[in-house]
């Protein structure tokens, strides 16, 4: 009707947070910052352990933040994608964003190099710098989705190279993406199997399939593997030039600080790609080919403050749908499997595989209708989880 307010309707409250997220989504650009300010903290008070402090934050306080706050239900319509998709505004973000990433390392390692602490300060340091590579796989990964945008690329690769994982988004658009959710991704893990026996498929098969996918590309063109052409050797580069730079200017404590640093980033990497499909199975066709990724296929996520910090990747249930969609029109599904929290707590859940197990065994039977056949399970244990879990009947 003429003149009525439509400012209290949920149309309107819903279209006002998604454009408000605008704003929210520069907190992915403080992110980097914390351990900087901790930092700053730990030399002011002479107290090595806030060098511990992102480790407390992200394991701790977000995942407190994302129980407070709650779930974000908001979706934006055809007519709001079709104004946010092609916003560079978004894409300037994650600019700054990988500028703070580094800035972000090399300040950490001037701090761990140039005051006495002792080595439970320096792994704190160390464990606080990877979280944050870890986040910086975040960003990297949305960028190296945009395949037609050669800055976006060049950005994703220049973010990775902090943690020396440039390989990744090869691996993720031409490998995992197309195997995700079947037995053939290493990326992709199974009903029964801890992240730790996960990790020791899914890091080393994960470059094993970018460097065979990059070099069967650089074959197509005639050219060498061992090129630099080679998208996996230009980002490896930049890690080697900076890490023996840091070496150089901060002197021998970077061995520990950067491989730890390095390494606890990749596991990051590896603890999403854990919990994002765990147990989950495309079925195959009676032509041997998967069904098509669908939303059902991948755990989702709706709590807000964890997806404004990580650009919406736990609406990874749409991603996978819609692999080059940008973070900011990302959407939830009502019919999809759906985590209890956020990534943060997540992670720290799937460090105690008796704690994940718990959590997550039950819901995935219940997603399967408690048919074995339709779930992912680790082959070692196939025939007591079958045992334990194979009931279809009672669903």
């Amino acid at each position: 009707m003429p003149g009525s307010d439509n400012s209290h309707s949920p149309a309107f409250k819903t279209s006002a947070w998604i454009s408000s997220k605008r704003y929210w989504y520069w907190l992915s650009v403080l992110l980097p910052t914390i351990p900087l300010i901790s930092a700053a903290l730990a030399i002011r008070t002479g107290t090595g352990s806030w060098l511990w402090f992102t480790v407390f934050f992200m394991y701790a306080i977000l995942p407190a933040a994302d129980y407070i706050f709650g779930i974000d239900e908001a979706n934006p319509d055809d007519e709001l994608i079709e104004k946010l998709k092609d916003d560079r505004y978004y894409v300037h973000i994650m600019y700054v964003v990988t500028v703070m990433h580094w800035v972000s390392l090399v300040g950490m390692a001037y701090v761990v190099s140039h005051y006495e602490w002792s080595w439970f300060s320096i792994l704190g340091a160390a464990l606080s710098a990877g979280i944050i590579n870890g986040v910086g796989l975040v960003v990297g990964h949305e960028m190296g989705h945009k395949v037609r945008d050669k800055s976006q690329v060049a950005c994703a690769k220049i973010v990775m190279a902090c943690s020396g994982y440039g390989h990744f988004s090869i691996e993720h658009n031409k490998g995992h993406h197309r195997h995700v959710a079947t037995p053939e991704d290493p990326a992709s893990s199974r009903l029964g199997e801890s992240i730790y026996k996960f990790s020791k498929r899914e890091m080393p098969g994960a470059f094993r399939r970018a460097w065979s996918l990059e070099t069967e590309r650089l074959q197509r063109l005639g050219k060498s593997e061992w090129s630099l052409d080679n998208e996996i050797i230009q980002p490896a580069l930049l890690t080697i030039s900076a890490y023996v730079l840091m070496l150089a200017l901060f002197g021998p404590v970077m061995i520990p600080f950067l491989l730890i640093a390095a390494g606890f980033g990749w596991w990051q990497l590896t603890c999403a790609n854990y919990v994002e499909h765990y147990g989950l199975l495309r079925l195959k066709r009676e032509n041997g080919r998967y069904e098509r990724c669908a939303p059902q296929h991948s755990w989702n996520s709706n709590h807000k403050v964890s997806n404004l910090l990580l650009l919406q990747l736990q609406r990874h249930s749409d991603h996978h749908a819609h692999p080059t969609s940008p973070y900011q029109v990302l959407r939830d599904y009502a019919d999809v499997p759906g985590l209890p929290s956020g990534y943060p707590w997540m992670f720290f859940v799937a460090m105690f595989p008796w704690a994940w197990f718990s959590l997550m065994d039950p819901k995935v039977v219940a997603w399967a209708e408690a048919d074995m056949n339709r779930v992912n399970l680790d082959p070692d244990l196939r025939d007591e989880l079958f045992s334990r879990y194979h009931n279809p009947q009672t669903v």
